[in-house]
């Protein structure tokens, strides 16, 4: 039997996303929406001198899965730079579509059960595309 797709982890870290409101003077701002889903995000990143994220806000609007995966990734970013995002953000694409080992990102566990439904995969994904496109104007910028 599979786990729930929303239960209360999902549920406690799609509130999480209160943790990580938008930054006034955010030196990056991105704002992307899923096609399929209509989740939409406001992600605003600050880099040290080496494109590393040193602070994460965001607006996400999104089902809880989407809200999960911003915290996610607004939790573990701080410290990362494109390569790393880039890369996890492959694995997950990856993984969900049944190719490779769960994603190596830190609570990517809790969204396992999302892996059957292929309709909430762009969702999960969306805080990743936008933190990719965020650091890649960064990016074309230095």
């Amino acid at each position: 039997m599979s786990a729930p797709l929303y239960n209360r982890d999902i549920l406690a870290l799609a509130v999480a996303t209160a943790d990580y409101l938008p930054l006034v003077d955010a030196s990056h701002r991105v704002s992307k929406r899923a096609p399929l889903c209509g989740s939409a995000i406001i992600l605003d990143l600050d880099t040290d001198p080496a494109g590393r994220v040193t602070r994460v806000g965001m607006h996400v609007e999104a089902c809880a899965l989407g809200q999960a995966s911003a915290a996610l990734l607004a939790r573990h970013a701080p410290g990362l730079g494109l390569a790393d995002i880039r890369a996890a953000r492959d694995g997950i694409a990856t993984w969900f579509a049944g190719a490779g080992d769960r994603p190596d990102w830190p609570g990517f566990d809790l969204l396992a059960p999302a892996r059957d439904y292929p309709a909430r995969h762009g969702a999960i994904l969306l805080p990743f595309d936008a933190a990719i496109a965020a650091l890649e104007k960064q990016a074309a910028a230095a």
